[in-house]
């Protein structure tokens, strides 16, 4: 089973949205389990304290590395061949062939980061890999988790309804996708294209193609770039 561990101060968002919809089946199915763990069980003090002043002064908490270790070597002790991953908007950015090798493994560790951002020594001393969904800055990371997981889940198998619809999205080819009609024909003037109404499945596919390649080029170049 694919198992997602996210490393949190606020597990009870988790598994939050992925608990309805296509990823909640799943989940109540046994196809996926969610196992949120709490960095505040590692907190000192009475009261489990997780973060202190950076180093050098500056604004705001850092976690602290003694802490974040903890959690992390009880949650995904010794063995456990998850990758480790930490959301962070100075990480690799995050692709849909990442998600891919992410979703055909055993399933992941994530630390949530908070506050400024975690002690720099716990990623390497617990070879964390940092993974960012874009050039942002969110409150946590548990947003960005969330994202990854979904991501991830509607990959595994038995969770999407037909194994196609994951083959024909945006980046599975290294392009945007197509667009997409359906009923009405006529909507305010604006109607579904001949090519796709004419029963000719190769005419359709071409134009899906061309229209991809197309959409790809005005929205996102540096995707054709990377096709060659």
């Amino acid at each position: 089973m694919w198992r997602a561990t996210p490393l949190t101060l606020f597990p009870a968002m988790f598994p939050g949205p992925l608990g309805l919809s296509l990823a909640g089946d799943g989940l109540a199915r046994g196809l996926w389990a969610c196992d949120p763990y709490d960095i505040r069980l590692h907190g000192l003090g009475r009261h489990r304290t997780v973060d202190d002043t950076p180093a050098g002064g500056g604004a705001g908490m850092v976690m602290r590395a003694d802490v974040l270790a903890a959690a992390i070597d009880a949650a995904a002790p010794a063995g456990d061949p998850r990758p480790r991953l930490l959301m962070s908007p100075r990480g690799r950015p995050l692709d849909q062939g990442r998600v891919r090798d992410l979703a055909r493994g055993p399933g992941v560790v994530v630390l949530c980061g908070r506050f400024e951002g975690v002690d720099e020594r716990v990623i390497a001393a617990r070879d964390l890999e940092e993974v960012s969904l874009g050039d942002f800055v969110l409150s946590g990371g548990e947003v960005a988790c969330l994202a990854l997981l979904d991501a991830c889940v509607r990959l595994l198998p038995g969770i999407m309804g037909k194994e196609l619809s994951g083959e024909e999205e945006s980046f599975e080819g290294g392009l945007l996708e197509y667009p997409h009609y359906t009923r009405p024909r006529d909507f305010e003037g604006r109607e579904i294209p001949a090519v796709l109404l004419g029963g000719d499945h190769g005419r359709v596919a071409a134009w899906r193609r061309a229209e991809a390649r197309r959409i790809t080029g005005e929205r996102r170049p540096d995707l054709l770039d990377r096709r060659g």
